[in-house]
């Protein structure tokens, strides 16, 4: 008998995600309202020391709305990794501002401080880290760095919801930070973002960006979009906010699970008082990556998933000659398994049983 399928990601909807749904079609209130509202102010109580949040309709809404609001349009610069998903560079460019590709520290795969010193111009405007997989960036570093410049800090914080550095969470340290609630992250609300800000007027800027434009119905005050979360969207993660913190612990328990018992390959690393949130557990193989994966899956019935084969500056969309050594590296050896709550001890033992026999094998 085949063994069942472990997917590399599997979201987690029950019966009570379905009911809030309900409730809200019941009601008849489906766009942006009272289950919006509260939502925001749960997220910002559970996962930001109370630090403001606006809900978007998607992550890349999120970067986008967020970077026009801190002042971010044409002529500017902003530094950001490459290795990441292109919504990061996107965002940057379709404020009308130039994204300039840094690379990364190869233990964690967040931007590299150093390399961002070297790249900054007349021209920067801010500086944009990813906390890559669920790890914090080094935001003291990069904060000293904007500070010295006069430079604006952001946070990619997609993959990060509970990630913390020195006892502060991710979220907490720019302008503005970005989670996205796409089903394959550690929370969902079916599709969606929520942007946290410290700065009233960045805040302000935001609601009205995501409607167009108006705070009160036909005064429109900017030109705007339609950026709105529905009080479906909201429902469901308000259900899902109530949950994340023991499905990340769940998280944890696997990854140490790992940590212990795969051998021959590198698993990740993590940075001194920082709290690491597995929204993707990335372990990296030295030979034939690719090979790898067609192994796991194919003999051993194991998803996972290469976050990311093509870096941004590589990317069609960009095509930029850089010399960024650990981001290329990185593209061409990491591999990320499941590390989900849905994951039993069985299936934790299949996985470690498989990646230690292709490598051992050198598959």
């Amino acid at each position: 008998m085949s063994k069942e399928f472990i997917p590399p990601a599997k979201p987690i909807i029950g019966d009570a995600e379905r009911e809030a749904v309900d409730e809200v079609l019941r009601s008849g209130m489906l766009a942006q309202g009272a289950e919006v509202t509260a939502f925001e102010q749960e997220f910002s109580q559970e996962l930001l020391d109370g630090r403001s949040t606006v809900s978007v309709n998607s992550g890349t809404a999120g970067l986008h709305l967020g970077l026009l609001a801190a002042g971010v349009g044409l002529g500017d610069e902003v530094i950001v990794p490459s290795f990441t998903f292109a919504a990061t560079a996107n965002a940057v460019a379709l404020t009308g501002a130039t994204p300039v590709f840094a690379d990364i520290e190869p233990d964690h795969y967040c931007l590299a401080p150093e390399h961002v010193a070297e790249l900054i111009t007349e021209r920067t405007k801010g500086i944009m880290p990813v906390h890559l997989y669920g790890h914090p960036a080094n935001m003291p570093a990069l904060q000293r760095l904007a500070e010295q410049h006069g430079l604006a800090l952001f946070e990619d914080a997609a993959q990060a919801h509970g990630a913390s550095l020195d006892g502060h969470p991710v979220g907490t340290f720019g302008t503005f930070a970005m989670f996205s609630l796409y089903p394959t992250k550690n929370m969902t609300s079916g599709e969606g973002g929520m942007v946290a800000t410290g700065d009233a007027e960045v805040d302000r800027t935001l609601r009205l960006l995501r409607s167009q434009g108006m705070e009160r119905q036909y005064e429109n005050e900017i030109v705007g979009f339609n950026a709105r979360m529905t009080n479906l969207h909201a429902a469901i993660g308000r259900v899902q906010l109530s949950k994340v913190g023991e499905w990340t612990k769940t998280r944890q328990d696997n990854a140490r699970f790992f940590d212990r018992n795969l051998h021959g390959v590198g698993v990740p690393a993590v940075a001194d008082r920082a709290v690491h949130v597995y929204h993707q557990y990335t372990i990296t193989v030295p030979e034939d990556r690719d090979g790898f994966a067609t192994a796991l899956k194919e003999e051993h019935q194991i998803g996972s998933g290469v976050y990311y084969p093509i870096p941004n500056h590589r990317l069609p969309s960009f095509a930029r000659q850089e010399d960024l050594p650990n981001t290329e590296q990185a593209a061409r050896t990491v591999l990320s398994l499941p590390v989900h709550p849905s994951l039993d001890d069985e299936d934790r033992e299949r996985i470690v049983t498989a990646v230690n026999t292709l490598a051992k094998a050198g598959a």
